[in-house]
């Protein structure tokens, strides 16, 4: 039983030391020069340190809200496909029903206008 779980293990080793490896080796050839962008804090695509009432543009959450909507979809196919065989013509045709009504939203979003940036 426990023979079964050894190639598992030595994928979880393997990838550790690769992760480990990898961030010493960047911890130890990378040019240290930090600077105030570099250190400064990262927020939402705008000045973090202003007035908490001004004005931002939303498209840039409808940008972001959209990518996480295709990223799914995609994370969606990948299943569908491995066992398209074992769920035959109705798991085809629920995938194009979803598919569908995701290019729905798209061509919506589309012609709102939301993919346009200034």
């Amino acid at each position: 039983m426990l023979e079964n779980y050894l190639p598992i293990l030595i994928f979880i080793i393997v990838g550790v030391l690769v992760g480990v490896v990898m961030v010493a080796m960047g911890a130890m050839m990378a040019p240290n020069r930090p600077d105030s962008e570099k250190l400064s804090p990262y927020e939402c695509g705008f000045e973090s340190f202003e007035d908490t009432r001004m004005k931002f543009d939303v498209r840039y959450y409808l940008v972001a809200i959209l990518f996480i909507i295709f990223d799914l979809e995609i994370a969606f196919l990948f299943p569908w496909a491995v066992a398209l065989e074992e769920i035959g013509m109705f798991g085809f045709l629920a995938m194009m029903l979803f598919l569908g009504i995701l290019i729905i939203g798209f061509v919506y979003e589309w012609k709102k206008g939301a993919l346009e940036w200034e």
